[in-house]
């Protein structure tokens, strides 16, 4: 794909509130920053506001307007709103020639809400994921999907993330499979070496087959879903516990801020011997903690990609995935959030050796670190063609 030069920068407003956001838009954000072609400006909304600025910093990512949205368990719908106005006065006081957004937040449908309003067009970084279940994960699925009715520039990571997208209707020439950004970061940072891991004790450089090895089998644990608060999320915590006793594993949980998922967990797990409870930690030592893990338990979303990378088999525990290219592969397995059905997953791949190295080894179907470079040679390539950027292309979701 060439990059033809623009006379001009393009002025290219990155919207992000939350950790996974910032993962995944700082390799958009550093190569912006690193040519002539765009000036990023990127903007936060503060959704995850404790975890996200000095996090940025670390990524090489300069904030250059930070809102504060939040309030003290407030509902998602004053949220929405709240986010929506701010972010329309952001964008009438910069006209950028462009937004980004990143995956599924309510920053993120948004900003795209917001632009949209504007009539300023749309990049969707991350695009196409599905679950087919329209409050699975909640609310995350309605988000992607109305993004995908908004979005001028659709950046699937997969194939088929790109195929849901065109099978819902946006035009092929919308459509673009760049593989994942997190994984470029993953890469950065990993070349970076600056990180520290959570687990107690240093083994050294940790190969995939990690039965052959003597000492405690690791298991990062994250946590955080809104439909797998409250009970179910208590009936893993005593999942955890099962897993402890066995006398056997070293678990580090980083306990997501969300004061739900504290009070589901905390009164299980907290001072359980074999659980090692922290606060959530910057990308830097996350990273660094799951190269050493052996093993990973999420309901998480980025981290289903980040792992097959570093060989890290993950049970997603959780009813439905929109990132079922990693089961698919072999890397993952969807096992549910039933507390029986966690402790015999794990303790199998802990137990058996022919099946951990099965998933160690199923390699990543998400990416090869080169998405970004992929996202910019593409946004280039448009905003230097002849014909007016306008909010869509082509076909049935054109506003001409």
């Amino acid at each position: 794909m060439s990059t033809p030069a623009t006379t001009m920068p393009v002025h290219a407003m990155l919207v992000l509130g939350t950790r996974p956001e910032a993962i995944k838009l700082a390799p958009v954000a550093r190569a912006m920053a690193a040519g002539p072609q765009f000036e990023p400006i990127v903007v936060t909304t503060g959704q995850h506001r404790e975890m996200l600025h000095q996090m940025l910093g670390m990524l090489g990512v300069d904030v250059r307007i930070a809102l504060d949205v939040m309030r003290t368990r407030q509902q998602l719908s004053d949220l929405t709103a709240r986010l929506v106005r701010e972010l329309g006065t952001v964008l009438r006081e910069q006209r950028p020639d462009l937004v980004v957004v990143q995956g599924d937040t309510t920053t993120a449908l948004a900003g795209a809400l917001a632009a949209f309003y504007e009539k300023i067009p749309v990049a969707h970084v991350e695009a196409g994921l599905r679950t087919g279940v329209i409050d699975n994960p909640f609310p995350e699925e309605l988000n992607r999907s109305l993004i995908g009715r908004i979005a001028r520039w659709h950046f699937a990571p997969t194939p088929a993330a790109a195929r849901h997208l065109t099978d819902e209707g946006v035009p092929d020439e919308q459509v673009f499979t760049t593989g994942n950004t997190v994984i470029d970061n993953l890469l950065w940072v990993l070349a970076e070496g600056s990180g520290t891991s959570a687990f107690r004790t240093d083994a050294g450089a940790r190969d995939a087959d990690m039965i052959r090895r003597a000492g405690p089998k690791r298991i990062l644990v994250t946590l955080h879903r809104r439909e797998n608060q409250g009970e179910r999320m208590r009936g893993m915590g005593r999942a955890l516990t099962r897993l402890a006793r066995r006398g056997d594993v070293e678990i580090v949980l980083p306990l997501h801020k969300s004061p739900a998922v504290r009070d589901a967990l905390l009164p299980e797990l907290d001072g359980q011997r074999g659980i090692k409870l922290v606060e959530p930690l910057d990308y830097l030592d996350f990273a660094a903690t799951l190269a050493e893990c052996d093993l990973v338990l999420t309901d998480s979303g980025g981290i289903q990609e980040e792992a097959p990378s570093l060989a890290k088999p993950s049970l997603v525990l959780r009813t439905t995935t929109e990132r079922p290219e990693a089961v698919e592969a072999g890397a993952a397995r969807l096992i549910g959030t039933d507390p029986d059905a966690i402790v015999t997953w794990a303790e199998r791949l802990l137990d058996d050796p022919a099946e951990y190295r099965r998933m160690a080894t199923a390699g990543n179907p998400f990416g090869d670190g080169e998405a970004a470079r992929r996202i910019l040679g593409q946004l280039a390539e448009d905003f230097a063609a002849d014909v007016p950027v306008g909010l869509t292309a082509s076909g049935p979701y054109s506003t001409a």
